[in-house]
């Protein structure tokens, strides 16, 4: 009878310390980061992505006194690099920048073998930034309005940089709501297209403000409208589409994401020290060549956000014709 109750107190108490440790593991340690963290980027070193990891990293240093590596592995629109994320363990010490293209991979190709939603914990959505339309100087349209006219007169090409991508999405959306029919022709990268433009292959594109600006500048191209809600900030004289076409809006953004079954409280800690950082105006400062509307925003506001531009990216590629399968 002994021996019974000893093992029944014993196996209470074994159940007792199981769930006392699981306990544990969802609080954050007062000394977390005890050691470097991965931050994984879908993208080449030098863009913006890159450049706004580095930028994170170097004020996480100061404030945890831990690295953050930038680990760059670019291809496939950042899939690579989020199956990487994916093998490594959850324990809050690798995360990855998901950015706008990547979700634009994952509705264009729906049989990649992860789920977005439900593999990749929110942290905190960085901020976001407008593609811009821009046309070659020849182009007669000097507005967004003269441009709709004119393309419903003249066959108009316009470039992107690839089938699919985010450019391109955003041209099918632009002959959507305006009821023009403009011919897609894709190149390998945004800079190959705006070369294209600048060389009348085609006669407009959409390149994100950085890739088009010193274009723009040294008049090499005219930019028409931008695809975001509101002006940039770098070109302030250039009306957003929407002004002139209702409804109209698309988005380069950029956010840190984890896998799925980090800690919670982990999560949180992370979420509010990125969040703390981005919305310093010295943040914003040191980016703002890239034309970034600031934003630091919490998990919750990026689970919704990541919500509200999957539908709307959805829908986009329904319209698009693009082939899923």
């Amino acid at each position: 009878m002994r021996t019974r109750k000893f093992l029944t107190a014993a196996a209470l108490l074994a159940v007792s310390f199981a769930a006392a440790s699981a306990d544990a593991a969802q609080a954050a340690p007062t000394s977390f980061p005890e050691k470097p963290i991965r931050l994984v980027i879908g993208s080449a070193p030098g863009s913006g992505p890159d450049i706004i990891s580095r930028a994170l990293a170097e004020r996480l240093f100061g404030a945890w006194g831990q690295r953050v590596v930038v680990d760059s592995r670019p291809g496939v629109a950042g899939v690579l690099s989020a199956d990487l994320v994916l093998h490594a363990p959850a324990d809050g010490y690798t995360w990855m920048m998901l950015t706008s293209q990547l979700l634009v991979a994952t509705a264009v190709f729906p049989n990649i073998k992860f789920n977005l939603e439900k593999d990749f914990a929110s942290l905190s959505l960085i901020g976001t930034t407008s593609f811009v339309l821009v046309v070659n100087p020849e182009i007669p349209a000097k507005s967004i309005k003269e441009l709709i006219e004119y393309a419903k007169k003249t066959p108009l090409k316009y470039g992107s940089a690839g089938t699919g991508a985010s450019e391109h999405l955003s041209g099918v959306l632009f002959t959507k709501l305006t009821g023009t029919d403009m011919l897609h022709i894709p190149y390998k990268g945004v800079a190959e297209a705006v070369a294209a433009t600048m060389g009348k292959e085609v006669n407009l594109t959409y390149g994100v403000v950085p890739a088009v600006l010193g274009a723009v500048q040294s008049g090499r191209v005219r930019a028409l409208g931008v695809t975001g809600p509101r002006r940039s900030q770098l070109l302030p004289d250039v009306p957003s589409i929407s002004e002139a076409v209702p409804g109209y809006q698309t988005l380069a953004w950029y956010s840190v994401v984890a896998p799925t079954g980090v800690p919670e409280a982990v999560l949180a800690k992370t979420s509010a020290a990125i969040s703390k950082i981005v919305k310093d105006p010295q943040f914003g400062e040191q980016l703002k060549g890239l034309g970034l509307e600031i934003v630091g925003s919490d998990r919750a506001e990026l689970e919704k956000f990541r919500a509200d531009q999957r539908k709307s990216i959805t829908e986009i590629v329904k319209i698009s014709g693009v082939d899923t399968k």
